[in-house]
């Protein structure tokens, strides 16, 4: 995936009240309730992008925390920069780090829901353990997931969703729910907030899957 770089981001990410900054995430571990100061429910999306999707749940749920996770500076500002204009919401803070070591930032049953979105397909083979739906990835989550929950996919790559289900299926995972088409599914669709990615991919007429699974 090529990115556009843009200058001084991390500068500005450094700067951010809304990010907790890499030297000090992992001391975070276990602990997130405090740096919420509330013991509200914590979920946390994988991937976040430009931040549309975490920042709108945000904002429908004050009664849960949330932490959007993006791996790339130059996004990840522009995330910050959105929030920037909506300081009434609390309950979101982002991180800048990769999703490798998601174990050493939170805590044993810490994390409530994990949402991935339009997430990188990484299409060849030998680079399969990079998906945020393999199984390398669902162990992982399983390190942080509370008991009762849940991992929500959303994407319009149909070959990644195939390899996703496929993959929690070898896992052990249970699939919840499942729909080729998000926005045809009555159900599903009900409560469906769009990424940036989601808006163009089904103004273009594609199809959008989802699933839902737990363990």
């Amino acid at each position: 995936m090529r990115l556009r770089n843009v200058p001084g981001s991390r500068e500005e990410i450094a700067r951010s009240r809304y990010v907790v900054q890499e030297d000090v995430m992992k001391e975070k571990r276990g602990h997130w309730n405090e740096v919420f100061g509330n013991d509200h429910p914590l979920y946390i999306e994988v991937g976040m992008g430009k931040g549309k999707f975490i920042a709108e749940l945000a904002g429908r749920h004050p009664e849960y925390n949330f932490v959007g996770i993006e791996k790339y500076s130059s996004v990840l500002v522009r995330a910050v920069k959105k929030r920037e204009e909506q300081p009434d919401l609390e309950n979101l803070l982002f991180l800048r780090m990769d999703a490798e070591e998601l174990p050493e930032v939170f805590g044993t049953e810490e994390v409530a829901g994990i949402y991935l979105n339009f997430s990188d397909p990484w299409p060849k083979d030998r680079h399969a353990k990079r998906r945020l739906p393999s199984r390398e990835f669902l162990a992982r989550y399983d390190k942080i997931l509370a008991k009762d929950g849940r991992v929500e996919f959303k994407t319009d790559n149909r070959g990644l969703f195939e390899f996703a289900l496929e993959e929690a299926k070898e896992a052990g995972w249970t699939l919840e729910a499942c729909t080729f088409d998000l926005h045809n599914d009555e159900e599903m669709v009900q409560g469906n907030i769009m990424t940036e990615y989601e808006e163009r991919f089904s103004g273009m007429g594609q199809a959008i899957c989802k699933m839902v699974i737990r363990r």
